[in-house]
């Protein structure tokens, strides 16, 4: 989701937002075809 300035976002969008632009959560994973946060994540994300 890229953020528009002509759009009221709710609070659950930021948190979806905020999610899965963070490595360290299973949404993060998700979005990009993962079922779920690898158990070498740290080592994926230095990749």
């Amino acid at each position: 989701m890229s953020l528009r300035n002509d759009y009221d976002y709710s609070q659950d969008e930021f948190d979806n937002h905020a999610d899965q632009m963070n490595p360290n959560n299973d949404a993060y994973w998700e979005s990009r075809g993962y079922d779920e946060r690898p158990d070498d994540w740290e080592d994926k994300i230095s990749e």
